[in-house]
């Protein structure tokens, strides 16, 4: 059994050539998308359809309801789960996705948290009652943790609570003394697909308008009527700017810009974070990366 990951700016390409790559090299599909893993955002995370995914088994897809909270934690149990299934059938993986972050993780490891009991459970549960309290708390003892934690990240702050009150050390002081196991510790191939920036956006542009066309509005009509605005899901690019639409903020033509623009922005952030955090990645055309797949399988 082999692996590899195929990583890249969002409208990229990606999920094509990895359903293109798994029939060939006969292979499961790994999902690294942060909305995808979600049921029913559908057009707003361009989740490949059922028929576009053309046989080939994805991983990673279709496992929480949108008002439920996913992490890196649950995202590691998805990889074993897929990456068992893989072996098991004779299957190769691909790893595929606009979260690189995920991957990141997989490869640096992550600190396996403590067990919180009942009593650190009510601790956190009465603290949580001010957040803005709470935040400032942990911001007094460990401000280099909670630099990268914004004051209305509940989900967050009240984990960083539980391992206070549960250790009695801040975070950074426990994350210190429980350094992080990787994932996936042999070599793993990553390709990083290249592509023109002007090219990009034409096709970005051309994505969000299709998503337009199949129903990107009524989709984020029904997510607010059964789950509000509330979830972190709901704060999406697509879902929030469609989310103004409907409150009259933006004409059709204002929204396709807007989330066409905010799209591009986010693919400059993919492109600056798979460039500065992977110390091996081949970057190249998504035709290329194809020929050398291949080529080692």
């Amino acid at each position: 059994m082999k692996q590899i990951a195929i990583i890249g700016p969002t409208a990229s390409g990606k999920s094509d050539l990895s359903i293109k790559l798994a029939k060939n090299i006969d292979a499961y599909i790994l999902s690294l998308d942060s909305l995808s893993v979600y049921k029913e955002i559908d057009i707003a995370s361009a989740k490949t359809t059922m028929a576009e995914r053309d046989g080939v088994r994805h991983f990673g897809i279709d496992l929480l309801f949108p008002d439920q909270n996913f992490d890196v934690t649950l995202y590691i149990k998805i990889y074993h789960e897929c990456y068992q299934a893989a072996k098991n059938d004779g299957k190769n993986l691909i790893i595929v996705g606009g979260t690189s972050f995920y991957l990141k993780v997989l490869i640096d490891g992550i600190s396996e948290l403590p067990n919180i009991d009942t009593v650190t459970k009510s601790k956190t549960a009465d603290s949580l009652r001010d957040l803005d309290q709470s935040y400032k708390m942990l911001q007094k003892i460990d401000p280099e943790y909670m630099n990268h934690i914004e004051p209305n990240d509940k989900y967050r702050i009240e984990k960083a609570l539980n391992i206070y009150y549960q250790t009695s050390s801040t975070p950074s002081e426990y994350f210190a003394s429980n350094p992080p196991i990787p994932t996936i510790k042999d070599p793993l191939p990553i390709f990083n697909i290249d592509i023109d920036r002007a090219e990009l956006r034409e096709r970005i542009f051309k994505r969000t308008v299709k998503m337009i066309d199949e129903g990107l509005i009524d989709e984020v009509a029904m997510l607010e009527r059964k789950y509000t605005r509330s979830p972190n899901s709901m704060k999406a690019i697509g879902i929030a700017e469609t989310l103004d639409h409907i409150d009259g903020k933006y004409s059709i033509e204002s929204l396709i810009e807007k989330i066409s623009i905010n799209t591009a922005r986010l693919a400059k952030r993919q492109n600056t974070f798979n460039g500065s955090q992977f110390d091996i990645i081949q970057k190249d055309s998504a035709k290329n990366i194809e020929s050398k797949v291949l080529s080692m399988f």
